[in-house]
């Protein structure tokens, strides 16, 4: 079934659209693919997406249901047919989310509209004149929020039920879109490499902090209130456009990405596994708010093993109220990296965090690789920093005494598929992790 077509601007932008902001008018194109990796299914008894049934993905898919895309209008016209049917869909190539009909990458300036430049609104909210006990509003907030809204439209691209997404080969990416699991149940993702999912118009806020920051949207992968869920061997980060390599604007960094990889609003029965999250400031929330406790208590069950988090800041991740089961994974701290801490205990969280290796540069404190946000308990034990066994929670309270963890998070994990050494951890995740390694 085509995706409707739709009119707007130069770029084909449309608001009235549900789905789908640029122009498309045959659908991506179909392909009988048998057997490999892209029937693959998650394994019995592999972390908690192999729980209560099983994580199929497009397994089961005919092959008119099998399509390859190469550009985000073919992407989205993928996932629009036939409705939640099994299918499974392969990048080939390079997606762009901020792309115009025929895929061509195009830049910020063409989703602007109702006068917003940034210089325009870098005037109207300096500070030295918009002073800094009040957020942003009027005429140029709202040509922000106009201009973020037609960005918006262009840049979430939403996963259907029972979809298998794989990339081809080595090489195939997504750069500029946020890909949405979304109230959907039965979804692998594999083999990609998700870069630069980034916000175009951040907003200005000089109450956030004593300073004030720059706030903006947009993940490469958000899991929201949808289960059964396996996204193994993919590579998750910034690219070419590094947060630290952005100017200041009232002498805060302008932050153009937010997450990497969040599992948020009831999201349950996920397993993440073999990726490589890096060189990222606010790396992966599990649970997205302290007072979200209707919604999230007794979901957000998650399991993370052997994944590799280098040179991610924080939220490595950060929990809230999920059971959280965190093996064999590698963290990685370099030396002039920006390291905050790895696991954010938070509200009703119960983490378990085991058989992980860090290794962490000179000069980094390995009593912040846990902080407290909440009064939660949690669970670690052989864990190894720097190839020594450590205990996290006895290290963290003697160096944080203001902030006392408590331990054991009151459950035992029963869904590992294998559990490795902690010493044996780095060789195997830093060898075998991230998109272009399946065969």
């Amino acid at each position: 079934m085509p995706a409707r077509i739709c009119h707007a601007r130069a770029i084909a932008l449309v608001m009235g659209c549900a789905s789908l902001a640029l122009a498309v008018t045959v659908p991506a194109q179909a392909t009988g693919h048998h057997g490999g990796i892209e029937r693959a299914v998650l394994a019995k008894g592999d972390g908690w997406a192999s729980a209560e049934g099983s994580t199929t993905g497009g397994a089961a898919a005919t092959p008119d249901h099998v399509y390859t895309v190469s550009n985000r209008a073919e992407l989205i016209a993928a996932f629009e047919d036939a409705g939640d049917a099994p299918k499974i869909v392969r990048i080939d190539g390079t997606v762009h989310g901020n792309s115009d009909a025929s895929g061509t990458p195009i830049g910020c300036e063409e989703y602007e509209t109702g006068g917003y430049t940034l210089d325009n609104y870098l005037a109207a909210y300096d500070p030295a004149t918009w002073g800094r006990d009040e957020v942003p509003s009027g005429p140029m907030e709202d040509a922000r929020l106009a201009s973020a809204k037609l960005q918006k439209a262009a840049v979430n691209v939403y996963v259907p039920s029972n979809t298998t997404l794989i990339g081809v080969g080595k090489d195939a990416t997504v750069i500029g879109a946020s890909i949405q699991i979304q109230n959907v149940s039965n979804v692998i993702v594999r083999n990609i490499s998700f870069e630069d999912t980034y916000d175009c118009f951040p907003q200005w806020d000089p109450t956030d902090g004593d300073t004030g920051h720059w706030n903006s949207e947009y993940d490469n992968l958000v899991v929201y209130g949808s289960d059964h869920v396996w996204v193994d061997h993919n590579t998750f980060g910034d690219g070419d456009r590094p947060d630290a390599g952005q100017p200041l604007y009232f002498n805060e960094r302008y932050q153009q990405h937010d997450g990497l990889f969040d599992i948020v609003k009831g999201a349950d029965l996920v397993t993440a596994s073999w990726n490589v999250l890096k060189d990222h400031d606010k790396t992966m929330l599990i649970g997205n708010s302290d007072g979200a406790g209707a919604s999230d208590r007794g979901k957000l069950r998650v399991t993370l093993h052997h994944n590799l988090f280098k040179d991610v800041n924080e939220r490595a991740p950060r929990v809230r109220f999920g059971q959280v089961d965190s093996y064999n994974n590698h963290f990685v701290a370099t030396t002039g990296s920006v390291y905050g801490y790895t696991y954010g205990v938070g509200a009703e969280s119960r983490l378990v965090a085991e058989h992980n290796a860090f290794t962490l540069g000179a000069g980094f404190d390995r009593a912040k690789i846990l902080k407290k946000w909440s009064e939660s308990p949690i669970t670690a034990a052989d864990n190894y920093v720097n190839g020594r066994r450590t205990d996290l929670i006895a290290v963290h309270n003697a160096g944080v005494p203001a902030e006392q963890l408590t331990a054991g998070a009151g459950w035992t994990p029963a869904l590992r598929s294998r559990i490795d050494h902690p010493r044996a951890v780095p060789a195997l995740v830093d060898r075998g992790a991230g998109a272009g390694i399946l065969r």
